[in-house]
C-alpha cells in the first residue's frame, strides 16, 4: 500500500461509517493565539470540546497537518538524528461529539488495523489507564486481541488533558511490536523504537475543575489521533519512517544533487532536509513567512538549519528550491495550498538561502576558530559569548551552535548566552519608544494590581471630563505635579488614544483646577492603563477635583485620515499585487503612513499606480466607513481581515468599508472615504528579506506633496526652456549626450595609459634576478593606477611592479607580483601593506595583486622609492 493509498483508506474507512471528511486546518489557527504551531488533530475542535460552540456535525475525520517544535512537543533535536522523529507530519484522525464512543472507536480501530489493513493482530498491544476497566472491557468484548495484550497505565501515559483544567479523559493507545522475537509487557511504554504507538484514542468524559477534582460531562466525546509517516512505514515493512515512500522520493532527489550516497553522516544530512523541507514549505504556503520573532523565526531556525547540514553534502547554492516540485508531487493532491501558493514558497526558501549564505562562511570560520582555540586548552563548553555573537552578528540559530558543537563533543554555556540575550532584550526596551519616562513598569504594574485602570472613550467626542487616578514622575506616584515637571498621568476615562495597531498616540491638553498639562504622547503600557505622557506647563495638577482631556483634533483628524487610506491600500494591494499578501507592520502619522507587507520582489510602477489609481476612486465614492463587534471566534471563514500574530480578545471591533474592505481594528477612522481627499503613494521599497514596504500620503500632506513635485517640474522646465511634457525627451537627449562624452573620454584614457605604460616599461630595472617596476604615476588614483597596472602586466612575464599616485588629497598604491616570484616567497599583499604605511596608509590583497590608500600624499614619492629596500630585504 503506497502512503496516499494508506491515507485515503482511513478516510474512506471512517465515511463507510458515517463520517464527514474535513479538510486540515492551516497550520496556524487564527482562533487560537495561545498555539505557536497545530501541534495536533483536535486543535480545531478545541471550541467544541470546551463547549464554546456547536459541531455542524457529530462524527468528522481528516488527515491534519502538525508541526511541532516547540515546548514539550518539540522534536527538533532528534530529527534526522534518529529515524522516526519529525518537525511536520500528518496527524489521522477521527471524532466524535457527543455521539459515538468506546465501544465504537475501539472496534473501528481494531478493524480498520485487522481487517483493512491486515497488522498481524499477535503483535498488537493495547493500553488503557489503570481506572478505565470500561475500556478494558470492550477491549475484550469487542475485538479478538489477546487479552494478556491489554496494559493498564497510569496518569503519565494514559490519561488526556488539555490544560490544568477543562475536558480531560483517560485514553487507549494501539502499539505494534517490531521486534524480531515478540516483545514482553514491560517494553510497551517504554520508549523502545521496536515497539512504538500507532494510534491513541482519547475519550473526553470528564470536567477538571479548579480544585483538581474531576466531574463527568453531559457530553462525552473521542478524539483519536495516528501518525501517518509511522504508519505507513509499518504497512510498507520498513524500520526508519524515512524509508517509507513519504520521504523516498526527496531522498532519491538529494543522492542525485549531491552526488552522495544516503549514508553515514550524508543519511543524517539528507533526512534532515527532507523533513525541514516539509516544513518549511507547509508553513509558507500556509502564510507564515521567515522572520526575527515568533513563528517565523521557527522557520528561519529551520531553514538555516537545513543549509548548513547543506553544506556536508557540499551544497554552496540555494538547493531547497529544487527539492519543492518532489514535494508538490508527493503532497499537493491531499494539500492543494501547496500548489496554489508555490511562487510563494520558492520566493521564501530562495530569499532566505540567499540571505544565510552571506554570513554563514563568515560565522562558520569564526565557530571553527573557537574549537581550535577550546582544544588547544582542552577545553569542553563553547563560550556563551561566542554562541551569542554567532546568533547577533552571523544569524546562527543557539540550536544550531549547539548541534555543530555538540558534532565537537562540545557543550554551549547557554547560561552565559541568556545573560547576553536578556541584556539585549533591556536595551530594546530601554530604547523602546513605549518605554514610560519614570521607567518603572513594576510601579504601574503595582498600580494595575491595585486595581487603577483607564478606559479609553476616544472615538467619539474628543473633550471628556473625568478625573486623574494616578500621578508618576521620577518612578514613583506623586500627589501633586508642579510646572516644568514632566511625569504620566493615569485618567479614569480619557478620549486620547494609546499608540496601537501602527497608529500613534493622540497629543492634546488636560486642564485641572490649578493648572494645565501638555500631553506629548499617550500610551497603553499594559492592558488596562493608559499613560498620558508629557510637562506641567501651567500651575499644577493635584489628584482632586475634575479635569478636562482635550485632544488635539487637528492633528487626530489627519491621524484618522491615514488610518483609512491604511485599510484602502491594503484592500488595493490584495487585488492588484497578491490576494495573500500580509500585514507584516505599519505606522500610521499625522503627515504619512507606511505600510509593510509580505512579498519577495519589488512593486512594478505600473501596479503601484493601479494601486493609486483605486484608492482615489474609493475615496470619490465617499463610501460610507462603518464599525461593529462581534465574537472573535466568527471571524474565521467570515473573510474579515486579522493582522498575522496579533493577540485578540473574545469581542472584537471591524471597521467596514462598503464590504471590500473589512478588518479587525482597534484604531480611529473617518465617517466616510470623501473625507481624505486626496491618496498620493511617495514610496515602494524593501525593509527586510520578503518584505516591501509602501509610504503613502493622504489630505493635506498629499497637497503638499503633489505641489512640491509640481514646483520641481516647472522648476526643471524653466532650467531646459521646454513645456513640461518636453521634459523627458530633454533629459533622455542630455543623458545620451553624457554616455557619449563618457566614452570618448575612456577612449582618451586608454590612450594615455598605454603610453604611460610604454614608459614604464623603460624604466624597469633589477633587485638580483627579479625585475621591477616601482613608478609614481602623477595625478592618479586607485582606478587610474589599476588600468596602467592592467595595462603593464601581460609585458612583464616575470617581475614585480609597484605603481603609486595621489587623488583628491589621498595617496594610492597598487602591486603586482609574476606567479614565478610568488612561489619564490614575494607576496603582494604584504609589499603593498609596507609601503602604504609610509604614506599614512594601509592595504593588501592577494599574493599576486594588491592595492593600498594613504593619508598623506606628499609621502608617496618617498614610498615608491622604499620598494626596492624592501624587496631586497625580502
Amino acid at each position: 500500500m503506497t502512503s496516499s493509498e494508506l491515507r485515503q483508506s482511513f478516510l474512506d474507512f471512517f465515511k463507510s461509517k458515517e463520517h464527514v471528511i474535513v479538510p486540515s486546518s492551516p497550520v496556524v489557527l487564527p482562533t487560537d493565539p495561545t498555539l505557536l504551531f497545530t501541534n495536533a488533530g483536535m486543535n480545531q475542535f478545541k471550541d467544541i470540546f470546551l463547549g464554546a460552540r456547536e459541531s455542524k456535525e457529530r462524527r468528522v475525520a481528516n488527515t491534519q497537518k502538525c508541526i511541532r517544535v516547540s515546548g514539550k512537543h518539540n522534536d527538533l533535536e532528534e530529527v534526522g538524528i534518529d529515524t522516526y522523529h519529525h518537525t511536520f507530519f500528518e496527524m489521522l484522525g477521527n471524532w466524535s461529539f457527543g455521539d459515538y464512543y468506546k465501544r465504537e472507536a475501539i472496534a473501528w480501530a481494531w478493524e480498520l488495523m485487522t481487517e483493512v489493513w491486515n497488522l498481524p493482530k499477535d503483535r498488537l498491544w493495547a493500553t488503557v489507564y489503570k481506572d478505565d476497566a470500561e475500556a478494558e472491557a470492550l477491549w475484550k468484548e469487542v475485538t479478538d486481541i489477546n487479552p494478556k495484550h491489554i496494559l493498564r497505565f497510569d496518569e503519565k501515559d494514559n490519561f488526556w488533558e488539555m490544560g490544568e483544567t477543562g475536558p480531560c479523559g483517560p485514553c487507549s493507545e494501539i502499539h505494534i511490536d517490531l521486534t524480531a522475537d515478540g516483545c514482553t509487557p514491560d517494553m510497551v511504554n517504554a520508549g523502545s523504537p521496536e515497539v512504538i504507538e500507532l494510534w491513541n484514542l482519547v475519550f473526553i468524559q470528564y470536567n477538571r475543575k479548579n480544585d483538581g477534582s474531576l466531574e463527568e460531562l453531559p457530553s462525552k466525546h473521542v478524539d483519536t489521533g495516528m501518525g501517518f509517516e509511522r504508519v505507513a512505514a509499518v504497512l510498507q515493512g520498513k524500520k526508519s519512517n524515512y524509508d517509507s515512500d513519504v520521504f523516498t522520493p526527496l531522498l532519491k532527489k538529494l543522492e542525485a544533487m549531491s552526488g552522495c550516497a544516503y549514508e553515514g553522516e550524508a543519511a543524517v544530512a539528507m533526512r534532515v532536509i527532507a523533513d525541514h523541507i516539509r516544513a518549511l514549505s507547509i508553513a509558507i504556503a500556509d502564510g507564515v513567512l521567515p522572520s526575527n520573532d515568533g513563528r517565523g523565526y521557527v522557520l528561519r531556525r529551520l531553514l538555516r538549519r537545513a543549509v548548513r547540514y547543506g553544506r556536508k553534502l557540499d551544497f554552496r547554492k540555494p538547493f531547497m528550491g529544487e527539492l519543492f516540485p518532489v514535494l508538490e508531487e508527493i503532497m499537493g493532491d491531499v494539500f492543494p495550498e501547496l500548489r496554489r501558493n508555490r511562487d510563494r514558497v520558492l520566493r521564501a526558501l530562495k530569499a532566505e538561502e540567499e540571505s544565510f549564505a552571506a554570513t554563514l562562511d563568515r560565522g562558520m570560520a569564526l565557530f571553527d576558530e573557537v574549537v581550535e582555540e577550546l582544544k588547544k586548552e582542552k577545553q569542553t563548553i563553547f563560550p556563551g559569548d561566542s554562541a551569542f555573537k554567532l546568533y547577533d552578528t552571523f544569524g546562527f540559530p543557539l540550536d544550531l551552535t549547539t548541534l555543530m558543537a555538540a558534532e565537537q563533543n562540545l557543550s554551549v554555556d547557554h547560561e552565559r548566552f541568556e545573560s547576553l540575550m536578556e541584556e539585549q532584550r533591556d536595551r530594546a526596551r530601554r530604547d523602546r519608544k513605549d518605554a514610560v519616562l519614570s521607567g518603572d513598569m513594576e510601579l504601574i504594574r503595582k498600580l494595575h494590581a491595585d486595581g487603577v485602570r483607564s478606559t479609553f472613550d476616544g472615538y467619539g467626542a474628543l473633550e471628556k471630563e473625568t478625573e486623574i487616578v494616578a500621578i508618576l514622575a521620577g518612578g514613583e506616584c506623586r500627589d501633586v505635579l508642579s510646572e516644568g515637571e514632566t511625569g504620566e498621568l493615569i485618567l479614569a476615562e480619557t478620549p486620547f488614544y494609546p499608540e496601537a495597531g501602527g497608529q500613534v498616540g493622540d497629543h492634546g491638553i488636560i486642564r485641572g483646577p490649578e493648572g494645565e498639562f501638555e500631553v506629548w504622547d499617550t500610551q497603553r503600557p499594559m492592558d488596562g492603563v493608559v499613560l498620558h505622557i508629557g510637562k506641567v506647563v501651567q500651575g499644577r495638577l493635584t489628584m482632586d477635583g475634575k479635569v478636562g482631556a482635550v485632544v488635539d483634533a487637528e492633528r487626530r483628524a489627519h491621524i484618522q485620515h491615514h488610518h483609512t487610506a491604511t485599510h484602502l491600500l491594503n484592500a488595493a494591494l490584495r487585488e492588484f499585487v497578491s490576494a495573500t499578501a500580509r500585514q507584516a507592520g505599519s505606522l500610521v502619522a499625522p503627515d504619512r503612513l507606511r505600510f509593510d507587507f509580505t512579498h519577495y520582489e519589488a512593486v512594478p510602477a505600473d501596479k503601484l499606480e493601479a494601486i493609486e489609481h483605486r484608492v482615489n476612486q474609493w475615496i470619490m465614492n465617499d463610501t460610507p466607513v462603518k464599525t461593529y463587534s462581534m465574537a472573535y471566534k466568527d471571524v474565521p471563514d467570515s473573510g474579515i481581515i486579522a493582522v498575522f500574530d496579533e493577540k485578540y480578545g473574545d469581542e472584537v471591533r471591524v471597521v467596514d468599508i462598503g464590504g471590500f474592505s473589512r478588518e479587525l481594528c482597534g484604531g480611529t477612522h473617518v465617517r466616510e472615504t470623501g473625507q481624505l481627499g486626496f491618496f498620493r503613494i511617495v514610496g515602494e521599497s524593501s525593509v527586510a528579506s520578503g518584505i516591501r514596504r509602501i509610504e503613502a500620503v493622504c489630505g493635506w500632506p498629499a497637497y503638499e506633496w503633489t505641489q512640491r513635485e509640481h514646483s520641481l517640474v516647472r522648476s526643471l522646465a524653466q532650467r531646459f526652456s521646454a513645456a513640461p511634457e518636453e521634459l523627458i525627451k530633454r533629459v533622455e537627449a542630455l543623458i545620451e549626450q553624457n554616455k557619449k562624452l563618457e566614452k570618448a573620454l575612456k577612449q582618451q584614457a586608454a590612450s594615455a595609459s598605454k603610453d604611460v605604460a610604454a614608459s614604464l616599461l623603460e624604466k624597469q630595472e633589477t633587485v638580483g634576478d627579479i625585475p621591477l617596476i616601482a613608478e609614481v604615476v602623477e595625478g592618479q588614483g586607485i582606478d587610474g593606477l589599476r588600468g596602467i597596472l592592467d595595462q603593464v602586466r601581460p609585458a612583464v612575464k616575470s617581475g614585480v611592479i609597484v605603481l603609486g599616485g595621489a587623488s583628491d588629497g589621498k595617496a594610492a598604491f597598487v602591486a603586482s607580483v609574476s606567479d614565478d616570484l610568488v612561489k619564490r616567497g614575494v607576496h603582494a599583499g604584504k609589499l603593498i601593506g609596507q609601503v602604504a604605511k609610509i604614506a599614512g596608509g594601509g592595504g593588501g590583497g592577494q599574493p599576486n595583486k594588491a592595492q593600498a590608500g594613504g593619508k598623506d600624499p606628499s609621502k608617496v614619492a618617498e614610498a615608491i622609492a622604499a620598494v626596492r629596500g624592501l624587496l631586497e630585504q625580502r
